[in-house]
């Protein structure tokens, strides 16, 4: 699962589920992956839709990788649901 792809790939979903569940202001596949989801507008409430989302994608997500800094960027989360699937 290091393979750039494979990155691309867990990328693309967590983008996708930020677009259904994240509500953000801007367009999620237009937002650079290391910008701010706060600044794009991902509210607390969002946040516990999208990794409800995201525990659907890759299964449950560990209490030590739900904190903010996990949910501040696309490259974060991406991370974070990569080191799932590893």
């Amino acid at each position: 699962m290091n393979t750039t792809t494979d990155i691309h790939n867990v990328e693309a979903v967590v983008r996708e589920v930020l677009g259904k569940h994240g509500r953000l202001v801007h367009d999620v596949y237009r937002l650079p992956k290391d910008a701010s989801l706060g600044d794009a507008g991902l509210t607390s409430l969002a946040s516990v839709n999208v990794m409800l989302a995201l525990e659907a994608e890759f299964g449950e997500i560990p209490e030590a990788l739900l904190t903010r800094s996990v949910f501040r960027s696309i490259s974060s989360i991406t991370r974070a649901m990569q080191s799932l699937t590893a």
